[in-house]
């Protein structure tokens, strides 16, 4: 049995975080979600805010799902967009899931955030989510966990299906200029799945799918990792660290831009703590075995 160590997220609710935001610069919750130019001005505007380097989007993990047939409400200043209703109820059905269409809706207007912001001149990270979190917006939970408990070659064969729609979206973000991919699939953390279930994950669909994502790392794209996922692929032996050296007292955002192009895949910190600082000079590139 491998040992896989938890990574405790301390990010809390996003939409409290940046709601001052929105009514500084005039827009209206859930506005601010449909429309890319709204999309573009509130992650600048609070990266701005935050002293980062980064801009980031989008400001929730439905977008994917949505986008598959998910029935989303999009929320408010309190609560950001979340699951309706589920459009599955048995695990079986996710068999038929359908397949993304990147020309359309609110996931077509984050790809156009995303070429807004970098046609200004700003390094811009986009946030990708795992099959499981994904597939949380279609179906309860529960039955995602039957399906990996009773019949995991049949939800495998569904979570690759799920990661192929992964990759087309983050080729796609690369046409309209996006800078770092961040990865995460929190749904499916060891804390949630437990130990074996968190092995099965990766062994059945995390490392085979990030060994094709990492091809699209270059000199103009960065692949960084939620680090439960981290986590996860280091206890189950699938990767390694290695040292990257960058200047001491880089922040963990300025460390991710000074490693374009000489590493492939990062994870040692949250997405979402762009201002944390690396005293040591070091960044960790993560190795895929």
């Amino acid at each position: 049995m491998s040992s896989i160590k938890d990574f405790k997220c301390t990010y809390d609710n996003g939409v409290l975080e940046h709601s001052k935001i929105v009514e500084e610069l005039g827009f209206t919750f859930p506005d601010v979600y449909l429309h890319a130019d709204k999309m573009a001005a509130l992650s600048k505007r609070q990266k701005e805010k935050q002293g980062n380097s980064i801009c980031v989007l989008p400001f929730c993990h439905t977008v994917e799902g949505e986008a598959m047939g998910g029935i989303i409400t999009l929320g408010n200043e309190v609560a950001g967009p979340r699951a309706k209703e589920y459009l599955y109820t048995d695990y079986k059905e996710l068999g038929e899931i359908n397949e993304i269409d990147f020309t359309k809706g609110r996931i077509q207007e984050v790809l156009q955030a995303c070429q807004i912001l970098h046609e200004q001149g700003e390094h811009v990270m986009l946030e990708v989510s795992g099959p499981i979190t994904i597939l949380n917006v279609l179906i309860d939970i529960k039955q995602i966990f039957k399906g990996m408990r009773k019949d995991f070659e049949f939800m495998k064969s569904v979570f690759q299906k799920v990661g192929t729609q992964i990759l087309s979206y983050i080729k796609e973000a690369k046409k309209y200029g996006v800078d770092f991919i961040s990865y995460a699939d929190s749904v499916g953390g060891v804390n949630i799945l437990g130990p074996k279930m968190a092995e099965q994950m990766v062994e059945g669909f995390t490392y085979d799918f990030l060994k094709e994502a990492q091809e699209y790392s270059d000199e103009h794209t960065l692949l960084m990792l939620c680090p439960k996922t981290t986590f996860a692929l280091l206890g189950t032996e699938k990767a390694e660290l290695a040292d990257i050296d960058i200047p001491a007292g880089s922040t963990y955002g300025e460390g991710c831009i000074e490693v374009l192009g000489k590493a492939k895949i990062v994870g040692i910190q949250c997405a979402k703590n762009m201002g944390f600082l690396l005293k040591s000079g070091i960044m960790k590139e993560v190795v895929l075995k």
